[in-house]
């Protein structure tokens, strides 16, 4: 959303952007990294009378719904209020799709809701119309226009003093499940590289105390970055518990595992890694960036681990040939470079809606959510 946001405001500067979101933790993120001028308000509940209060106070003329959280509440007053709403970066996984077509009514009444829907891919396109939406178009995956994640420069050159050439990967944006399946790679491979460090970012860094001590219970030595600890000679495992830092480990850490894979939970988002030279590993449930870990693996930028017994003897490959190291991760450079027509498809496609609301003749500001 953020390389959206920047461009809306480029194209229409009259335009007022309030940006809703759930969380204290993407409240603080969108804190540090929105464009000047706009602002932030967590979303209401989605309940009736929260809604209508919402919506009276901020007036929207134009509302884009980002992804895929199908808030019906909401929608149904956006409807009622006569704004036109569009669902942008649509995406609807296989498994989502099956459990909208046990309720085809339901789908049929949330879906009519949006004036238009920008899928992600094709495929996204095709069930989107299969559930009834109207006016579906595929602009492509907006998560292949972001700019790379952010790393404080002088941290990024002290990390990296510190480090050396000490051997190192990632497991990023972990879940419950997957540090214990790290951890068990991690003693695998310690035996051919005694000096490998293991760094976990965890999804939720308020776990990072509990991750510590799983892994001190498996004998593993632990530092932890809340705590202001340092990766030592006999630190195995270093969890970094901390927020915004994930582009200062894809940077350190060529070698990186995106978290929420390895267990049921649909996985993050692969491009952001490949976009900073990492040779990206996944695990088989990927079902919430199916395609584009599907174009990652044809371009040769991606791995796919099929069980997390095996996680230990990939890795292990990949850390004994750099050369492969380097070919995958230029090769994720080169497919997200490819990828820079995303944006401007996204901002044309809106432009019907976003045009007249910056000219005045909506009732209010621009709302995303």
């Amino acid at each position: 959303m953020l390389p959206l946001l920047a461009e809306i405001r480029r194209r229409w500067p009259a335009l007022a952007i309030v940006v809703t979101s759930g969380t204290p933790t993407s409240a603080a993120a969108l804190a540090a990294r929105m464009p000047p001028g706009v602002a932030h308000q967590y979303a209401p509940i989605d309940t009736p009378a929260a809604v209508r209060a919402f919506l009276a106070h901020w007036r929207p003329s134009v509302a884009l719904w980002v992804e895929s959280e199908l808030w019906p509440n909401t929608l149904g007053a956006l409807r009622r209020a006569g704004v036109p709403v569009i669902l942008v970066n649509a995406r609807l996984s296989d498994r989502s799709f099956r459990r909208w077509q046990r309720i085809p009514a339901v789908a049929r009444t949330v879906l009519d809701a949006f004036a238009a829907v920008l899928a992600q891919s094709a495929a996204d396109a095709t069930r989107f119309q299969a559930l009834g939406a109207s006016n579906v178009q595929t602009a492509g995956n907006l998560k292949l226009a972001g700019e790379d994640l952010p790393a404080d420069p002088a941290l990024l050159h002290a990390a990296r003093a510190l480090l050396g050439e000490r051997p190192r990967w990632l497991a990023a944006s972990t879940h419950p499940g997957e540090e214990d399946i790290v951890a068990a790679a991690h003693a695998q491979l310690a035996s051919l590289h005694p000096a490998l460090l293991t760094v976990i970012v965890p999804r939720h860094p308020a776990r990072g105390a509990e991750i510590a001590a799983t892994l001190t219970a498996r004998g593993l030595g632990v530092a932890l970055r809340s705590r202001q600890e340092v990766p030592g000679p006999r630190t195995a495992a270093y969890v970094a518990d901390t927020l915004g830092e994930l582009g200062l480990w894809y940077r350190l850490c060529p070698i990186s595992l995106v978290g929420g894979s390895l267990v049921a939970h649909g996985g993050h988002n692969p491009i952001e890694p490949a976009r900073l030279g990492c040779a990206v590993l996944a695990g088989r449930h990927v079902h919430n960036f199916q395609s584009v870990t599907e174009d990652l693996v044809q371009a040769g930028a991606a791995t796919l681990v099929e069980a997390p017994s095996q996680l230990a003897e990939v890795v292990g490959g990949l850390l004994a040939d750099p050369g492969r190291v380097a070919r995958m991760g230029e090769a994720g450079r080169r497919f997200a470079a490819s990828q820079g027509d995303v944006l401007p498809r996204a901002v044309a496609a809106l432009e019907a809606w976003l045009a007249p609301a910056a000219t005045g003749n909506g009732a209010g500001p621009l709302s995303l959510r």
